[in-house]
């Protein structure tokens, strides 16, 4: 019997938003790392190096996930709230 070659589909990896806990594409998704020198930034290409946490681009899910301190415990570290307010701007503009 004859084997069937059935084009293979490409597994488009998911990240969880730490805002609203719904899992999306990570392209769909902002990036908010930790360097290893333990700057906080925003990785809009999602390929620097250091630790991440994903957050949508709704500006609902970043206030819930600021006021709750998700990304501090998702970055294991504390962000000053002026790095808050720099990636809010970024994040509703972007």
């Amino acid at each position: 019997m004859a084997e069937i070659n059935r084009p293979s589909r490409k597994k488009i990896p998911e990240r969880r938003c730490v805002g609203c806990g719904e899992h999306f594409p990570k392209s769909e998704l902002v990036r908010v790392l930790r360097t290893p020198e333990g700057e906080i930034t925003l990785d809009l290409t999602g390929k620097k190096s250091g630790r991440g946490a994903y957050i949508c681009r709704k500006a609902a899910c970043f206030k819930k996930a600021r006021k709750s301190r998700r990304i501090e415990s998702s970055l294991e570290c504390s962000i000053p709230e002026s790095v808050y307010d720099i990636m809010e701007e970024e994040i509703s503009h972007g």
